[in-house]
């Protein structure tokens, strides 16, 4: 009896050992989607910022995949590959132009890659496709700008100690009636003249502000000089040859009919990596709109529709950005309804 209850007491272990150790393959497989049908991706990092192999592919907030392998570049002009096994139920919103992006969870958390949403109309993407990759974001980085910060604090605290001291005398100076300041304040037709011009200007500048279109544009994208709309700006566009267009629907790039606010900036990387990677003569964003609404609002949103593409773009891309100029062409005949955006590309004759 001795001897049976011994045999027994082992193939209980030896059933519970195989029951663990199915369990944990089990676990570990639905961790890897071993038992679930996948396909392959692929995007390219200049660094991949500390992820490693078997990390999580996070689509839509939801763990969709995983890193299958990273592959070193062979020559330093390459770039590393990150090579990921994603569900197949993903291939409905993951398009050609959806973006990798190396995260992490929190500020020292594992990394993870998430890839964003594509556009409704672009391509689907196919078992062993590359998609564009946004460079991570370093914690290094962040320090030294940090760093740079606090440094410009210090120097400015020191100049403010400097100025009070001036201030002093010049406060002085001007109680005294002293200057071209002290002749303002203590001459009252003058002071009232002055006075005057400067309300009409508050008034003017206010009422700029409060432009239906303006308002959100200067307090969303931090612009406080109108003069910005026209720094880049050119009068009309050349005469030459467009090498390469780019034609984009603006209601699919910005998220409202009268704003600037890029809501699908990703759709214009084409054009970005034409850029960085074709030499060219000139190139302009030009903006317009269909012939209803008013027109100087219309003139002003082209403008500013065609300046933030640019600053998009020079962010983006690698580019001689002096050769990338902008125009706001307002209402125009062509559109037929809603806004349009072109991006002309000329040869390098063309300047």
């Amino acid at each position: 009896m001795a001897s049976v209850s011994r045999v027994a007491r082992l193939g209980l272990f030896v059933f519970l050992a195989l029951l663990i150790f199915g369990a944990g393959i089990f676990w570990i497989g639905s961790k890897r989607f071993l038992f679930t049908s996948t396909y392959a991706l692929s995007a390219d990092f200049d660094n991949v910022a500390g992820l490693n192999n078997g990390a999580e592919v996070h689509v839509g907030g939801l763990n969709q995949g995983t890193v299958k392998h990273i592959d070193l570049p062979r020559t330093p002009d390459q770039k590393v590959r990150v090579v990921m096994d994603l569900k197949i139920a993903t291939g409905g919103v993951i398009k050609k132009d959806s973006v990798a992006a190396i995260k992490s969870e929190g500020m020292i958390g594992d990394k993870f890659v998430e890839i964003s949403f594509g556009s409704k109309d672009a391509p689907k993407v196919r078992n062993g496709d590359t998609i564009q990759s946004q460079p991570p974001i370093q914690i290094s980085d962040l320090l030294q700008k940090t760093d740079g910060i606090l440094d410009s604090a210090k120097d400015t605290m020191q100049s403010v100690g400097d100025t009070a001291d001036n201030l002093e005398s010049i406060t002085s100076k001007i109680n005294h009636g002293n200057g071209t300041v002290g002749s303002l304040i203590n001459n009252k037709t003058m002071y009232q003249h002055v006075n005057q011009a400067a309300t009409s200007f508050e008034e003017d500048a206010e009422a700029l502000k409060h432009n239906f279109l303006l308002r959100g544009f200067f307090k969303k994208r931090g612009y406080e000089d109108t003069q910005e709309l026209a720094k880049h700006a050119i009068s009309q566009l050349p005469s030459g040859p467009v090498n390469r267009k780019f034609a984009f629907d603006g209601s699919k790039l910005f998220d409202k009919p009268d704003s600037a606010k890029l809501k699908n900036e990703h759709a214009l990387n084409k054009a970005g990596e034409f850029l960085e990677n074709n030499s060219f003569g000139l190139a302009v964003v030009s903006a317009s709109t269909d012939m209803k609404g008013d027109t100087d609002k219309d003139r002003v949103l082209t403008e500013a529709r065609a300046m933030v593409i640019r600053g998009y773009l020079v962010d983006n891309f690698k580019f001689d950005d002096n050769l990338l100029k902008t125009i706001g062409m307002g209402k125009s005949a062509e559109v037929k309804e809603g806004s349009a955006i072109d991006i002309l590309i000329y040869p390098p004759r063309a300047r």
